[in-house]
This record gives structure tokens, sequence and C-alpha cells, in this order.
């Protein structure tokens, strides 16, 4: 399932266009890995078309977040050649771009206008001014609610919510006899699952992962009331469970009308205003929540499309990057879908557009982006870039055996106190053995 389509070496010598068709009338095929949200799985439905036009097959491996990046992390690091494109987000791509591990994407077409990309995609997704992944979108993160549960419980949301406010209002919309939870949160295990909100609630508690001396800081005020707040916050207001909740789990809780409020990545709101979406009518937006410390909880994030370094089909697979992250996808997914679902966050020119302004989402979406400042993420000076993340090689590993220790005190499997201790111990390790000590 997993290898490339092989060509005979008669023909696989001899390109005759540029859509990748070959002397004797086969195609091309390019594998490529990507993650199971809405957007990835809306875009591969509009694959048929891609290959109509230019010859070139498409076999996809979609897979679950956390497995998604466990697989291309070991592909690319073990030079496995199993895919042609990798779906990875800006963790990775500076990295591997340093590497020489990715393709440039520096001579993209005119057509393509690489500058029209948000400066904060973009920016994220280079390494020494080259771009190394094109955005397929770009986001940020928010509180989506139910403005009717709101109202019944005699509250107004704030544009920009303090988290004591959220804390109230989840507590206030809970209805344990009709299955409504106050909020839904990320719970579940894994660096850029529950790992990734939890991170980005932290920086607004004055919490970080390391002092400027690269020592873990878990052993902190802040930190313990960071997870203080969020477990005593979800046993009273969240789902059972919700130890095990990522992105997906949460997104179907809040479309049967299960969730009150839902502080998740900005993406996610044309799914909860969509068809599938029970409360569709009666959703609001509002910025993450902040503590009053000058930093708020949203994090930075784009699912980007890169090249690794060594396929056969590099030149297919730029031509699928500009059709897939291009201005014309949108423009066809807005013709087809309405412009809610096209992919966000990813090019000024959608902001710009009048049809795409109207949506309801579309300025929290941009607000929410324009306010994360990955330079600046935690209160307190830290020495790494990053908001949900810290950008060094060694973070995945790490934050991912963090994230494990937090879900059990989740799950009640052990104490708050316990997790810490462990993540201190964890993270000091891990960082005395790479040299950061």
């Amino acid at each position: 399932m997993f290898l490339k389509s092989t060509l005979c070496a008669a023909t696989a010598l001899t390109l005759i266009t540029a859509g990748g068709a070959f002397a004797d009338g086969h195609s091309a095929t390019i594998t490529i890995a990507t993650v199971n949200n809405g957007d990835m799985i809306r875009m591969q439905g509009y694959t048929d078309g891609f290959t109509a036009e230019t010859g070139i097959a498409v076999e996809w491996v979609t897979l679950e977040e956390n497995v998604l990046r466990q697989r291309v992390t070991t592909d690319i690091t073990t030079k496995g050649g199993a895919f042609d494109i990798m779906t990875i987000g800006m963790y990775e791509t500076p990295i591997w771009g340093s590497n020489g591990w990715l393709v440039p994407l520096n001579d993209l077409s005119a057509e393509y206008d690489a500058a029209d990309l948000l400066p904060a995609m973009a920016g994220g997704l280079s390494h020494e001014g080259t771009l190394y992944a094109a955005p397929f979108y770009g986001e940020s993160s928010m509180v989506m609610y139910r403005t009717d549960l709101m109202e019944a419980a005699g509250l107004e949301m704030p544009d920009a919510p303090s988290w004591s406010f959220i804390a109230k209002a989840a507590r206030e919309m809970t209805d344990r006899d009709n299955d409504i939870n106050g909020v839904c949160l990320r719970g579940k295990a894994g660096w850029g699952e529950g790992g990734a909100f939890i991170t980005a609630m932290s920086n607004s508690f004055g919490a970080r992962w390391f002092d400027e001396d690269w020592n873990a800081q878990f052993d902190t005020r802040e930190w313990s009331d960071t997870l203080n707040f969020y477990v005593n916050m979800m046993n009273d207001a969240g789902p059972a469970g919700y130890a095990t909740n990522g992105f997906n789990e949460n997104l179907s809780l809040f479309n049967q009308g299960k969730c009150g409020m839902w502080i998740d990545a900005t993406v996610a709101a044309s799914f909860v205003t969509g068809d599938d979406s029970t409360v569709a009518d009666s959703v609001g937006f509002a910025l993450a929540p902040d503590n009053g410390m000058g930093v708020r909880s949203n994090w930075l994030w784009a699912w980007a499309l890169a090249i690794p370094a060594g396929t056969q089909q590099e030149a297919e697979a730029k031509q699928f990057i500009e059709w897939a992250t291009g201005k014309g996808y949108i423009e066809q997914v807005a013709a087809n879908e309405g412009w809610a679902n096209v992919p966000p966050g990813a090019r000024t020119s959608l902001y710009e557009n009048a049809n795409y302004q109207a949506v309801p989402f579309a300025q929290m979406t941009l607000d929410s982006i324009l306010s994360a400042d990955p330079t600046n993420s935690t209160v307190d000076p830290s020495p790494y870039v990053g908001i949900q993340f810290a950008a060094i090689p060694e973070f995945a590993g790490i934050a991912t055996e963090v994230s494990q220790e937090f879900s059990a005190a989740y799950a009640g499997q052990q104490s708050i106190e316990e997790a810490l201790e462990k993540a201190q111990a964890i993270t000091n390790d891990a960082m005395e053995a790479a040299g950061y000590r």
C-alpha cells in the first residue's frame, strides 16, 4: 500500500508532458501522506480533477494525527522513500529544511503567487528565508460556543474572554441530565494533540517549558496552576473520558450538541457551522482566553505540503502542491461548497475577498492568527521559538512523553503533582543527554 507505483525502465526515462505522462501513455503516480481531518479529506475528493488535468495519479495514505507524525518522521529520518509529499507543520518544516531533508519551494510558478501567502504562515514554514512547505491551511485557536446555551445561562461571551469567565460559563452551561458538557477540550496524549493545547494554555498562566538556560520548568507554581485549573474545570464541566479526546473527538461532540464551548483550531469553524453540525445556527466565536498577563492561549499552526529530498517525482510533486495550495483550489471549493468551506488562514488575498469577509468566522480567525507571536509566546523570557511547541529537534519526543503523563493525570491514574514531577525529570534528563544543560 505504501509502495509507489513502478514504471518500466523503457518509459521511465522520457516524460513527454509537464503533467507527468510517459511515452507509452502511462502516468506518474505520487504518494501523499496526510492527516485525517475534514479539510484534507475534502481535498482528496477533488483530486480526480487534478489527475484529469495533469495525468498524475495520486495515492493517499491518510492517518490519525499522532500516527502521521510518527510515520513521516520515521520515513524522513531513515530516508525510507515511502512518500513523495508529506503533510507536516510549522514544527517540522524549519528543522527538516535546515537538515536538507526537504526540497526547497523557491521556484514555484509566478501564477502560484508565493508572495500572497500570509507572512505568519510563510515565515513559519521557511528556514533562512527559503520556503520548504506550502500551507494548505493556516490556523490559530479560538473559542467556539453555543450562543443559545450562553444566553440561557444569562451570560454574554466577550470578544476576548478570560479563563475565569470560561470556567464560570462552563459550569453554568453544564447539564448532565441532557448530556451537555459546558466545555470540551483536548486531553489526548501526543505533543500536537493534548500537549499542544495544554502548552498554549500554560503560556497564558505565565508558564514556560524552559528557562533561559534550558532547565525544565514543570516544578513551578505556574505549571501547577495550569494543570489544576484545567483538571478542576474539566472534571466539573467536561465530557467523560476527556483524557482521550483530541481534535476529531471534540469536533464530533460539539456537532452533536454536547458541548457548550470548545476551544480549538480556528479551522474547525467551517465544520461546526456546516451541514454535519446539529447546532450550526447557534455558534459564536471569540479569541482564546487569557489571564490578564499579556499572553493569550492561542497557538499558530499550518498543515502544509512538503517534498522529501530524494523523491523521484519532484516535478510532479511540485505540480500537486501548486494545485492544492493555489488560488484556483480555493475558488473551486468556493464554487462547489461555498466560501465558508475553503481552506482558511493561508493567503492574504482570501481575507481581501468580499465574499469571504462575509463569512461569520473569517475576521475572528484572522485576528487570532495575527495575535499569535511565536517569538514572544511566554510571559517570562524563554530560549525557544514556538507557541504550542519549542522549535528544537528534541521537543517532539520529550513532549510526547510529557503529554502521556498529563493524560494519565487527567484520567485519575496519578496526581497532578506526580505528573509534573515526572515531566520535570523526563525533560531535564533528555535535555542533558542532548547537550543543552
